[in-house]
């Protein structure tokens, strides 16, 4: 799909909201005919389909570099939701319409791996070499970070308009002093 219909999309959505979003605001905002649009696009669920598919290849490339990089598992992990956030904050009209948005990865028909997975391997890397707190559950830790950073992040930077910086900041403090070995 067209980059720049994409993008129409993405500016319209974060004016509108998905309920409000018409083919044809797309297609103003494009500078292209409803006809080219629907030729390329399709319906709105297509194009919901289409921005659901391009967070979650953001997500995955922009995870890579951090899962194979060095440091201690707490500076990885730290790293990773600092990226989260970035890929949030390119995405955030979208997240903004859609909360179930990282679980509607049976749209697609090349499997997605887990959002969540990348996590957990950084945080079983932390607690292997001694800088996060052993969890009960792995999987669960995972699952709760993600959400803990993910879904405030949207709130705080859609309703709030906090900056991405201090509102990246103080979540990811927040939750990785939770996890810290050290109490203090």
């Amino acid at each position: 799909m067209d980059e720049k219909l994409l993008a129409a999309a993405t500016d319209a959505l974060g004016s509108t909201g998905w309920d409000r979003l018409t083919m044809g605001d797309v297609a103003d905002r494009a500078g292209v005919s409803r006809a080219t649009l629907w030729r390329q696009v399709g319906g709105k669920e297509e194009l919901r389909r289409e921005l659901l598919r391009r967070l979650f290849l953001d997500y995955r490339e922009s995870m890579w570099p951090v899962l194979t990089a060095t440091g201690t598992g707490r500076e990885r992990l730290r790293r990773a939701l600092e990226v989260m956030c970035a890929v949030i904050d390119r995405h955030l009209a979208l997240l903004s319409a859609f909360d179930t948005a990282f679980h509607e990865t049976g749209l697609f028909d090349e499997p997605v791996e887990s959002v969540v997975a990348p996590l957990v391997r950084l945080i079983l890397d932390g607690v292997a070499d001694g800088t996060l707190a052993p969890p009960t559950d792995a999987e669960e830790a995972g699952n709760l970070v993600f959400n803990t950073v993910c879904w405030p992040y949207v709130h705080l930077r859609r309703h709030h308009l906090w900056e991405p910086e201090h509102a990246r900041g103080l979540l990811l403090d927040l939750v990785l002093d939770g996890m810290s070995t050290d109490p203090a």
